[in-house]
């Protein structure tokens, strides 16, 4: 709904995921982000299949936000190759998509 995006990030843990979900409200690239506890992650990495605990980010943006908020997780994360994954939503409360454009609007 109008460029209105949800981008799924990963963390080693909630003090990291807090860092850096303030930072991104704080610059107004995301209008809110969700820090999730004790997700279970599987996966491969460097020929290994790895399991481990992280946290996970939900963050609530816009598609004109998208490089700045990407460019500023890859600085702040501890991982070499963060997840960022942005999908788009299709529907939702005009309200609440009104406050996303609203608080990620760099001039305000």
């Amino acid at each position: 709904m109008e460029n209105v995006l949800i981008v799924f990030v990963t963390v080693s843990s909630q003090e990291e995921g807090e860092r850096i979900g303030s930072s991104l409200v704080e610059s107004k690239l995301a209008a809110c982000v969700n820090v999730l506890p004790q997700v279970s992650s599987i996966f491969s990495w460097q020929g290994k299949i790895e399991k481990d605990g992280e946290v996970l980010l939900l963050i609530k943006t816009t598609s004109e936000r998208m490089d700045d908020l990407a460019a500023k997780i890859k600085e702040m994360h501890s991982y070499d190759v963060p997840e960022i994954l942005a999908v788009p939503v299709f529907a939702g409360s005009r309200d609440y998509i009104d406050w996303v454009h609203q608080e990620t609007n760099p001039k305000k």
